[in-house]
């Protein structure tokens, strides 16, 4: 069994910067790999990144490319997301999860265990 809990988030004014952390317990690291999702209000969840441990592969969508940064510390089995230049169209609930399925990196339905989420609010 793996247990999934985010913490971080928070108000921000845009511009400003967050570091998401994702600490885990389990077997997380005999996974593909982690990512975070995020859902904003009134949308279905959303890609932001991933990172995949063969080969430490790191992705991110579109909407996050040059500004967010994925980077795992298995010492302490956490997984975080430095967010920089937070702009209001970021605020979300911002969710890791662990891809022992492999069917996609951006995929939700490939990622079997999922944390309970934290708020990110972007002021602007």
């Amino acid at each position: 069994q793996v247990r999934l809990v985010e913490s971080g988030g928070g108000l921000v004014q845009a511009g400003g910067s967050l570091r998401l952390s994702c600490s885990a317990s389990g077997r997380t690291f005999s996974s593909y790999g982690m990512g975070w999702f995020r859902q904003r209000p009134g949308k279905e969840r959303e890609f932001a990144a991933a990172i995949r441990w063969s080969g430490d592969r790191r992705y991110y969508g579109d909407a996050v490319k040059g500004r967010f940064t994925i980077s795992p510390d298995k010492a302490r089995n956490t997984v975080y997301l430095q967010m920089n230049d937070l702009k209001p169209e970021d605020t979300a609930v911002y969710y890791c999860a662990v891809d022992f399925m492999g069917l996609g990196v951006t995929t939700a339905a490939s990622y079997d265990f999922w944390g309970q989420g934290t708020q990110v609010t972007v002021s602007s």
